[in-house]
């Protein structure tokens, strides 16, 4: 154990257990339990509830029972709604016992959060247990409650986060729970990374990780390892992303641990920097195993996951679908930090793509109220960019391009190096004058820098697109009009009038789908990308 080797120890204790005379002291059965949590730290988490179930056959004392249930929880991991039965029974045995009552109850802030969908609640079972492990002078269990209540606090948006954060920081610290994944260390590189502090999180996620290596902490490095993955991705180092991300996949998918979260973090890093296609199919590995499991706070990562991976394969209504699901989500589960799962921005933009783009600057208000009180720059950057689009489907082409430009300049200030090409290539796509094969040069350079290679096949996939159109849509409309069909004419018509397609769906009485084909055609007739072309198209007829 000591030397980083838990599955080994645990087999040894086992085998101690059995060699153990009943009146020992430490017993068999204390033996038993201590090879339980040995096996769980080594990722073996059949092995360890197999033997916790087989000691609770045997023993009465109201420690080692209740002991024996924290494994047995532990163990179903996420898929916590599988062990319900065993709350009921775990409060029995600990009675009124401040110690184990304590135990309990972190596991019911567990419970509220993964099981019902309740931060607010989970929050207050932590606290509680805090209290507890605190009278009962348990300084490990009172670490971990109090960094439960932390993560809850700071997903919520609470003021009372900063202070929770540093009771749980505070000495004396138990070096196990120190860098444990649920573990004050681990709370304080949430708020790093939440607070654009990219540097400093890097640093206390690569000493997090190097720790429970040395330890064999499996469930822990696999945390770890995607934390270091998300920083680097954050970063703009997409292919470091991707390796680690890899790495932490296959982890899990060796222990059985945590693969819905590291498939719902894959997808992330494969639509970053490696293939789209697999990203659509990680992310969506993802949702089905937090339907599955009811894991509601990460179903709403994994959606968000999809809809990223969507958006980048340019499937905008899919993209709407998943993060509209997202968005209902977290109001439900009171999650009301932005940069908790920074999807807003995505929504907002595949919003504008689709026509819709009152619903996409809604988006935008509402995230930046909470942005600004949290003091979320990254995340009010990227909704500059997302709103730049808005205000180019409206035809104001010159406030998008100034809003786009300090928008990149900021993301770069701050170290979102893929962020910042996302907004370089944005203010190509919305630049007055004629598309060229030059115009995406600085989005280029920017995604190269980044390796990050989706992004790179949009690029040259717009660059060929502007070099075929050739003249600009309001040279070529006079003539492609003419071929249109004389509903596509409608359609184009009311787009120019500013309308969205659910309004255009009513005005003609057809289906939003239909409205979304028609459009499909129409662009294709007239050698265009997008509506923006069309609302460009119709203010440019405007002014002769």
């Amino acid at each position: 154990r000591d030397r980083g080797a838990p599955s080994v120890a645990a087999g040894l204790g086992l085998l101690a257990a059995r060699h153990t005379p009943a009146g020992a002291d430490p017993g068999p059965d204390e033996r038993r339990l201590q090879a339980a949590e040995d096996a769980l730290t080594a990722g073996e988490s059949d092995l360890a509830r197999d033997i916790a179930r087989d000691t609770l056959r045997r023993v009465t004392a109201p420690a080692d029972r209740v002991r024996a249930w924290m494994v047995v929880i532990d163990a179903a991991g996420q898929a916590m709604a599988e062990v319900d039965a065993v709350f009921p029974q775990a409060l029995a045995d600990a009675g009124d016992d401040p110690r184990l009552l304590a135990l309990v109850r972190y596991q019911l802030a567990w419970r509220a959060l993964l099981v019902e969908g309740e931060m607010t609640k989970g929050r207050e079972e932590a606290a509680i247990a805090a209290q507890l492990a605190a009278r009962a002078g348990d300084r490990p269990t009172e670490l971990l409650a109090l960094g439960f209540q932390a993560q809850m606090e700071t997903l919520m948006g609470h003021p009372g986060a900063p202070a929770t954060i540093q009771r749980a920081l505070r000495e004396p610290q138990d070096p196990r729970v120190a860098c444990d994944h649920n573990g004050a260390g681990a709370v304080r590189f949430r708020w790093l990374i939440m607070g654009d502090q990219l540097a400093e999180a890097r640093t206390t996620i690569t000493a997090l990780l190097r720790e429970v290596r040395r330890r064999g902490m499996v469930e822990s490095e696999l945390h770890f390892l995607r934390g270091l993955a998300e920083t680097e991705l954050r970063s703009g180092h997409c292919g470091r992303a991707l390796d680690l991300a890899r790495e932490s996949l296959r982890l899990a998918r060796d222990t059985g641990i945590g693969e819905a979260a590291t498939a719902m973090f894959t997808s992330l890093a494969e639509a970053a920097g490696g293939d789209v296609d697999r990203a659509l199919t990680l992310a969506r590995e993802a949702v089905d195993r937090a339907e599955e499991d009811g894991d509601l706070v990460y179903l709403s990562r994994a959606l968000g996951a999809l809809g990223h991976a969507q958006l980048v394969a340019g499937d905008s209504v899919a993209v709407v679908r998943s993060l509209r699901r997202v968005r209902e989500l977290e109001e439900r589960l009171g999650i009301t930090d932005p940069a908790r799962g920074r999807w807003h921005g995505d929504l907002a933009e595949a919003l504008v793509r689709i026509g819709e783009p009152v619903e996409a600057q809604d988006v935008i208000d509402a995230t930046r109220a909470r942005a600004l009180r949290l003091g979320r720059e990254s995340v009010l950057a990227v909704l500059d960019r997302a709103e730049a689009l808005v205000r180019a489907a409206r035809g104001e082409q010159g406030a998008a391009v100034r809003q786009l430009t300090a928008a990149q300049d900021r993301l770069g200030k701050l170290g979102y190096g893929l962020e910042e090409a996302r907004a370089a290539y944005a203010l190509a796509g919305v630049r007055t004058h004629r598309p060229g094969p030059t115009s995406y040069d600085e989005a280029t350079r920017l995604f190269r820098r980044c390796r990050a290679l989706p992004w790179l096949r949009q690029v040259e996939r717009a660059t060929a697109t502007a070099t075929a159109t050739g003249p600009t849509p309001a040279a070529l409309a006079p003539a492609a009009l003419d071929s249109l069909a004389a509903t596509e004419r409608q359609v184009a018509a009311l787009v120019m009038e500013g309308a969205t397609n659910r309004e255009i769906a009513a005005r003609l009485f057809i289906s939003v789908k239909t409205v979304e084909a028609t459009l499909t055609r129409v662009y294709r007739k007239l050698g265009i990308r997008s509506r923006v072309d069309i609302v460009r198209l119709a203010a440019r007829r405007r002014n002769g």
